[in-house]
């Protein structure tokens, strides 16, 4: 595996691919993999997850190609600022504003990155990404769900023990910690910008226009005893998601937890391997 690293407005863009990669002309499927809260690109989980993309890429004769790209969220790895802004609602009183800037804003930085990242590769036009994907664990699935509703370039999505209703999840993990859904750890200015941006305030569950996830191609992959984020957050929302002519997969694997599992990997090697 090769990985290369480009500084794209100060941010540390890590680029994987195969030995091939190199000498190829073929069209490239670019496949963000983001990492969970607390972790960082280095985290083994992320990385393990990274080779074996790539290792699945090497194995296969495909007719694209596979560049997987890697950041850190804000406020993690070699951004970090505040490691207190990364505590759950024990440690810090802002979790619910915290936590909820840094996946919408690894999600518009997953938007300024497919902006500019093909010409630093490539400067002079010598490749074409013609589709691109965003994966992600934990906060990276958050923040997967947010960037496949907002870019329509995402076509597609993997999010791993990630949850699409933002809301219903810091819902359940307030009520549990006897915190109530009211100021000063839910701002009502706060809640304004979350209903008005996340998945669920939108009508993903219609097959007509307005539906950004029409078309796409979704895998989503949970823990069925995740204690962190639990199945029955999401569930609602991804039982109603209309994709129309894309695809959408569910896996609840029995006895997981909050964990990237190896049948998790697995599945997801699997998916983006049918997309090259």
């Amino acid at each position: 595996m090769k990985q290369t690293t480009v500084i794209i407005a100060g941010l540390n863009v890590h680029t994987y691919a195969t030995e091939s990669f190199a000498s190829s002309i073929k069209p490239i499927l670019a496949l963000f993999v983001l990492h969970g809260r607390l972790g960082s690109t280095e985290s083994p989980y992320i990385q393990d997850l990274i080779a074996a993309l790539v290792g699945g890429a090497a194995d296969n004769e495909r007719e694209r190609d596979l560049l997987v790209v890697a950041f850190d969220h804000r406020n993690h790895g070699t951004r970090l600022r505040a490691q207190v802004a990364n505590l759950d609602f024990k440690d810090n009183p802002n979790h619910v504003h915290d936590m909820y800037s840094v996946q919408t804003g690894t999600a518009k930085d997953v938007s300024f990155v497919m902006d500019f990242l093909p010409a630093y590769l490539f400067t002079s036009g010598e490749r074409s990404i013609v589709e691109w994907g965003v994966a992600g664990v934990s906060l990276g699935g958050h923040s997967t769900w947010i960037a496949a509703a907002e870019d329509p370039r995402v076509k597609i999505a993997i999010p791993i023990i990630g949850c699409p209703d933002y809301l219903g999840l810091m819902g359940l993990r307030a009520e549990a910690q006897g915190i109530a859904i009211a100021p000063p750890h839910f701002p009502e200015s706060l809640l304004r910008v979350i209903r008005a941006s996340t998945p669920t305030g939108l009508p993903y569950t219609s097959k007509e226009d307005g539906n950004p996830f029409l078309g796409k191609k979704v895998l989503i992959l949970s823990g069925a005893n995740d204690p962190l984020v639990p199945w029955s957050a999401s569930e609602k929302f991804v039982k109603g998601l209309e994709v129309g002519s894309g695809s959408k997969e569910v896996i609840v694997q029995p006895g997981a937890g909050h964990e990237v599992t190896p049948e998790m990997v697995m599945a997801a090697v699997a998916f983006i391997l049918r997309m090259l």
